[in-house]
């Protein structure tokens, strides 16, 4: 389960950005308690959460995905 707090962090402190062609932005970060990259997908006003999902294909900051 996904907490609430993990999305905040990952919002606040991502370890990577993209911003998509439709204009969602992607956010990534290491979660420490579940040893995990969570992915927070954003709408175009940056506020909105479009879906978080933890991203197994993501490995780092060096990381296309």
């Amino acid at each position: 389960m996904i907490k609430d707090e993990w999305i905040t962090f990952v919002i606040t402190n991502p370890e990577k950005i993209v911003i998509q062609a439709d204009g969602r932005i992607k956010k990534w970060a290491k979660i420490t308690e579940a040893d995990k990259y969570l992915r927070v997908i954003l709408l175009e006003d940056g506020k909105t959460v479009h879906n978080a999902f933890f991203d197994r294909s993501y490995g780092g900051k060096t990381d296309e995905g």
